[in-house]
């Protein structure tokens, strides 16, 4: 299992970092998750073609999550594919409304999108062998965790999110943890709202820690803030004591190979 970071930074993108999705490649098979601005090039400048995805995830509908779909949609229009679209329903229901705004389900779009809500908690076969689990989220209404598992790994993608216990309950016997980690801690003290919508970097690695989780990556960095990424790992490590990896917009992670990163 492969993933590529095609982006690891919070709503405002900095010239290292932009908003957060991955591709996931698993079985043959290329999932995209979460959907901000310029995907396609992206998507190509990570050496992969966009006609390879055979479905998309959105985590949640806030714009930096949701705003480059129609985007995308539109630039694949003349491939004749049908891609299988998951989230929650009330993030699908917004994205069919979102494509429809600009008439990308129209006859002449001949990249069609399937829709499929998912129940949370109830695990879903999505394509053959790959199995996906829907977990709530107190981030928005809206928000969805996914647990992907197949043969050749799991990996569970928190989103946008404050520390949810049964998110890491989850987590304490798969391969992958891909969690948010917005800020230091300090910047939770300067701004507490942040304490409902997402999660410092001392809170993750003490929730790592307690559910034994086997390798963490910490995503979703607000890089237009004032810190470092040292600053980001020595919270962690002051409790964390597994594998950690911090990504890069980019970089590479093989799963199933303990923390390779290309």
């Amino acid at each position: 299992m492969r993933i590529t970071f095609l982006g690891t930074g919070g709503a405002v993108p900095t010239t290292a970092r932009d908003n957060t999705s991955l591709l996931i490649e698993t079985g043959g098979e290329l999932l995209l998750v979460d959907c901000p601005g310029s995907l396609t090039q992206k998507i190509l400048k990570s050496g992969y073609r966009p006609q390879q995805i055979s479905a998309i995830f959105i985590t949640h509908i806030h714009p930096d999550h949701v705003y480059g779909l129609p985007s995308f949609v539109h630039s694949q229009m003349l491939e004749n594919k049908v891609v299988k679209l998951f989230g929650s329903a009330e993030t699908v229901s917004f994205c069919l409304q979102l494509l429809d705004l600009f008439h990308l389900r129209k006859e002449k779009i001949l990249y069609r999108v399937d829709p499929h809500p998912l129940t949370a908690g109830r695990r879903k076969e999505i394509l053959p062998g790959l199995l996906v689990t829907g977990l709530n989220v107190p981030h928005h209404s809206s928000s969805m965790a996914f647990l992907f598992e197949a043969p050749d790994g799991q990996v569970l993608f928190s989103g946008d999110t404050p520390i949810e216990d049964a998110v890491f309950s989850l987590a304490e016997d798969i391969d992958c943890l891909i969690h948010d980690c917005s800020t230091p801690s300090r910047y939770f003290e300067t701004f507490p709202f942040l304490q409902t919508m997402h999660t410092n970097s001392l809170d993750l690695g003490l929730a790592a820690e307690k559910a034994r989780v086997k390798l963490l990556v910490p995503c979703h960095f607000f890089s237009d803030l004032d810190f470092y990424m040292e600053e980001i790992e020595k919270e962690i490590r002051k409790n964390y004591q597994g594998e950690l990896f911090l990504p890069q917009d980019f970089q590479v992670l093989e799963i199933g190979q303990p923390g390779k990163v290309l």
